[in-house]
């Protein structure tokens, strides 16, 4: 028997099934203006007993769909304990919202923080900037890693940071420099989430900005250890969704 998770994200859907626990198809697309059309085209084809839903637009897609629905808290710390069953802690940074969890020694989630409330420190903070800089998402934190100067970024708003940054480069700082300076203050803000929560290593990274070599490199840093990330880190809530529907149904 066959079973699907979905991750309906603010940025992107992500979609699991699962053969005896098994990882047999990952899918993803953009979740577009229209989240629930595009859930559909991405389920087109695909066979499963049946589905469960998480993300922010988890609630909508049952509203459509024969299925239940998991928190995000929950889904990412199942998700993460099948990939790495040692995991304590898991950051995570999407689109427009970032979250730390703690786990105890079973895999259960015993607190948790959200930055829900704005996009300063997501992923759409570092698309916004990276725009400001003239380079897109994947060679943002490439350039950075190249960085010669360690320059301090003020603002965490995205308004004010990027009248910050047009005002770095009006003043002839190198685009490298500056850019290692805003995916250091993404890390300096996560890493403030995850003390909060307990920190308590091994830690694993997930969701879109996981991608980002210069973020994974400075977070090592700042939590003074390895951090353990999937090869497809955006799938990991979506995982956890298809876990639970197999151990429910």
């Amino acid at each position: 028997m066959q079973y699907a998770g979905i991750d309906i994200g603010s940025r992107t859907i992500e979609l699991v099934v699962l053969r005896k626990n098994e990882i047999i198809e990952i899918r993803q697309t953009d979740s577009s203006f229209d989240p629930m059309a595009q859930a559909k085209k991405l389920l087109k084809g695909v066979e499963y007993e049946y589905i469960m839903a998480t993300g922010y637009g988890r609630h909508l897609f049952e509203k459509f769909f024969d299925s239940s629905t998991i928190t995000e808290i929950k889904a990412y710390a199942v998700g993460a304990g099948y990939l790495f069953p040692k995991i304590r802690t898991i950051l995570d940074i999407g689109g427009q919202d970032s979250k730390a969890i703690a786990l105890n020694d079973h895999g259960k989630v015993i607190k948790f923080e959200m930055n829900d409330k704005c996009a300063a420190g997501t992923g759409k903070f570092l698309e916004i900037m990276a725009q400001a800089l003239g380079y897109n998402l994947d060679q943002f934190g490439i350039e950075a890693l190249k960085a010669t100067k360690d320059i301090q970024i003020s603002s965490m708003c995205t308004v004010f940071a990027e009248s910050e940054v047009t005002s770095l480069v009006a003043m002839g700082e190198n685009r490298r420099d500056i850019a290692l300076g805003l995916n250091r203050s993404v890390v300096k803000r996560a890493a403030g989430m995850l003390k909060r929560v307990s920190l308590k290593e091994p830690v694993f990274f997930a969701g879109g900005v996981a991608r980002n070599q210069c973020i994974c490199a400075l977070l090592e840093q700042a939590v003074g250890n390895e951090i353990f990330v999937y090869e497809n880190p955006q799938m990991v809530g979506a995982l956890g969704a298809a876990l639970l529907a197999a151990e429910n149904n």
